[in-house]
C-alpha cells in the first residue's frame, strides 16, 4: 500500500441534498476509491471528512482538486483536497 495514493478530501457548507451523492459520483467517475468517509452537521453547518485512494485514478491530483473545487462551488460549499500525509504531518504535535 503506497500512501501517496491516499488523499484526504474535506467539504464543508451550508447542508442541502446531495452533497454526498454529487462527491461521490465525481469521484467513482475519476476512478477514485472511498475507503473511509464521516459527515456531521454542526448547527446546520455540513461537514464531511473522505480518506480516499487515488491509486486507479484518471486524473492526477491537481486535475482533480480542480474538478472538485468546480463541482463544490456550484453547491456553495468549500473544499480541500489533500495528501494524506501531509494531513497527517499538519496535525501531529510533537
Amino acid at each position: 500500500m503506497d500512501t501517496n495514493d491516499k488523499i484526504i478530501i474535506t467539504v464543508s457548507g451550508a447542508d442541502k441534498v446531495g452533497i454526498v451523492a454529487t462527491v461521490a459520483t465525481l469521484l467513482a467517475d475519476c476512478k477514485v476509491n472511498i475507503e473511509d468517509i464521516k459527515q456531521t452537521l454542526m448547527q446546520g453547518h455540513f461537514v464531511m471528512f473522505m480518506l480516499c485512494s487515488i491509486a486507479a485514478s484518471n486524473k492526477s491530483l491537481k486535475e482533480l482538486q480542480s474538478v472538485l473545487k468546480e463541482e463544490c462551488n456550484k453547491m456553495n460549499m468549500e473544499v480541500w483536497v489533500q495528501r494524506k500525509e501531509i494531513f497527517d504531518n499538519m496535525h501531529t504535535v510533537e
